[in-house]
């Protein structure tokens, strides 16, 4: 079958090869994959800013269909519309494993990283990380629950009371999955972005999202103050993994307010405001992927509409078209790129 392959780390190395075709053993699943979303990870893994273990077959964001099941599997069978977590191997045995957050075990291997993923016909996954698709949730939108569950993981880090003025900086995949999800909670959302995220703002606009503003056309600050009588957002999402949006964050929030950092900053040590946090007794937390408990909550948000993940979607191409997925996405011009397999 074909994979889109990244053979080695550095820049490109990511090849269209003939491998071959899956076999499930104990306690695994073969999924035909019918969509897979390009991560933002998966673009560093590329640039060869992000380590996997290559050889491997990115993509770890996908749906498809249970076509063969291994020994001990009973929980799923052929023709099953499933979607899977990323997660590929635990050691089951730390505090984290314990209590259900794989995402912090030291141990963990996940798909498309360490071991093969999406972007090809077949992959193999744990049956313990499938997830069954809800009836209104489509395979292509189902593609897109590990981003959205990326986003829940984060909003889930923060308390949210009805009307509360969120701010969700970078209107990228991720922001605008973590403003549905703000929304879904009660609270009014602001989704700030630069002009060059115009299809992205445009997007949020169609979204329904609350308030979208392109911070260099517009005083966020002064819109801000305008709907809380001055005391600030009561929460932030900086979503762009930029540190001037970091700084705009922090001055943002009002006395007593919620950051999240959900985007990755390019340098691991990053200049950040805490006499901010300090004066301003504000809590600061992190967001690290997702874990088994955002799963079935997010295909739940796409399948009774709170979150839109169809429209999200700007361009569709085969895995052998990955430099136009590629370039669409560098452009600007793309928001979510979906790939399907090819023979």
């Amino acid at each position: 079958m074909k994979a889109l392959v990244k053979t080695e780390l550095g820049f490109g190395n990511l090849e269209l090869q003939d491998v071959e075709e899956p076999k499930p053993g104990k306690g695994q699943v073969k999924i035909e994959v019918k969509y897979a979303g390009i991560c933002g990870s998966d673009i560093h893994t590329y640039e060869g800013h992000y380590k996997v273990a290559a050889p491997v077959t990115l993509g770890h964001e996908f749906a498809g269909e249970v076509v063969e099941v291994g020994e001990g599997v009973t929980d799923y069978k052929p023709g099953d519309r499933v979607t899977s977590e990323t997660t590929f191997y635990i050691c089951g045995e730390c505090e984290y494993c314990k209590a259900g957050d794989y995402n912090l075990c030291n141990h963990r291997k996940g798909l498309g990283t360490q071991q093969n993923g999406g972007f090809a016909k077949y992959l193999i996954a744990r049956k313990d990380s499938l997830h069954h698709l809800p009836a209104n949730v489509s395979y292509k939108e189902a593609a897109m629950t590990e981003p959205l569950a990326c986003t829940h993981h984060a909003v889930d880090k923060t308390e949210i009371n009805d009307g509360d003025i969120a701010v969700v900086i970078g209107p990228g995949p991720i922001g605008l999955f973590t403003a549905q999800v703000a929304k879904s909670r009660g609270a009014k959302v602001i989704v700030t972005g630069l002009t060059n995220d115009k299809v992205r703002l445009e997007k949020a606009e169609e979204l329904g999202l609350d308030y979208v503003a392109n911070t260099q056309e517009q005083d966020v600050k002064e819109l801000v103050n305008s709907l809380t009588d001055g005391y600030g957002a009561d929460l932030v999402f900086e979503c762009s993994g930029a540190v001037p949006a970091a700084k705009q964050g922090l001055d943002l929030l009002r006395k007593k307010g919620q950051y999240a950092q959900v985007g990755i900053f390019p340098e691991a040590v990053v200049q950040f405001d805490m006499e901010k946090v300090i004066q301003k007794e504000i809590r600061v937390a992190g967001s690290r992927s997702q874990k088994p408990a955002d799963w079935d909550p997010s295909l739940e948000l796409i399948n009774n509409g709170s979150v839109n993940a169809k429209d999200m979607v700007t361009h569709e191409f085969d895995i052998s078209q990955w430099d136009e997925g590629y370039k669409a996405i560098k452009d600007g011009e793309a928001i979510k790129v979906l790939l399907t397999p090819i023979d």
